[in-house]
């Protein structure tokens, strides 16, 4: 339910990702040993927008347990920083850059809140500030976490972005095809649901979540507020995960609506660049 934010937001959501941590490590979802084997975890719009990072410094905000952090590094970053509010999460994540041979001049992982970040992390500026899906909807203040974000882009570099699309929180979960909620709340969505996305009947504790909706026009606006040059924003018509009952995996690992269905944008992408001079 949308509800006022409580005073608690922070704690409450560190626990509960703390506790999914190792639910994830050992779940089938994340795959891990299939990504130690050389699974990559970056998807190919992703790979495509993003271009060649070979020999190039990528942050990695929000990055979990690091696979996409260091699928980076594999893809020829020469050096990978993820940070990440969970110490079990950043725990999980330097012990998979050991076990794939990356010494912490290559892949190193910090543990603190990403509007910390600045202070946190080892160096003053990346050629490219990378957050992926799933991120936003835990902050509250998009502006604060933008201009965190645009003050660790060097110059000449660039921020890019894939996130949930906001519509699809505004979407009926069965059939995604009525309008259930506002698109504009500012209250955040409390829920107090157990398990976790990776393993959805796996035993929690810590189950309550606190998570905003942040309309596409305030991220970008937000972005170019903090003196980042929008290059792009694309709409993408799938999903990672069967977010509404009706969506159709397909054979590239994405989730659609059925082809006699209207498409909806249910991921989208941003790159935006800081002046060179």
């Amino acid at each position: 339910m949308y509800a006022p934010t409580p005073d608690d937001w922070h704690e409450v959501n560190r626990a509960r990702w703390d506790e999914r941590v190792p639910i994830h490590a050992a779940s089938d979802f994340y795959a891990l040993d299939a990504f130690r084997a050389g699974k990559d975890a970056l998807r190919d719009f992703e790979l495509a927008e993003v271009g060649d990072v070979t020999g190039r410094s990528l942050l990695h905000l929000q990055c979990h347990i690091g696979l996409d952090t260091l699928s980076w590094a594999r893809h020829g970053a020469a050096q990978v920083v993820g940070l990440d509010f969970s110490e079990p999460a950043v725990d999980t994540a330097r012990s998979l850059a050991a076990d794939l041979g990356f010494t912490q001049d290559r892949a190193a992982f910090v543990a603190a809140d990403v509007y910390d970040a600045a202070e946190a992390v080892p160096d003053s500026s990346y050629d490219i500030v990378y957050t992926g899906c799933g991120a936003l909807n835990w902050l509250p203040d998009i502006v604060r976490w933008a201009e965190t974000a645009a003050s660790l882009v060097a110059p000449g570099g660039f921020l890019y972005m894939a996130e949930f699309h906001p519509l699809t929180d505004s979407l009926d979960d069965e059939t995604g095809s009525r309008i259930v909620n506002d698109y504009f709340v500012r209250e955040p969505w409390v829920d107090t649901a157990p398990g976790t996305y990776a393993e959805l009947d796996a035993a929690t504790v810590h189950n309550r979540s606190v998570e905003w909706v942040h309309p596409v026009g305030e991220v970008v606006t937000a972005l170019a507020g903090a003196g980042l040059r929008i290059e792009f924003l694309h709409e993408h018509d799938a999903s990672l995960f069967p977010r509404y009952g009706a969506l159709q995996r397909h054979e590239d690992g994405y989730y659609r609506f059925p082809s006699d269905r209207p498409r909806i944008p249910m991921m989208y992408s941003i790159r935006a660049t800081r002046p060179a001079a």
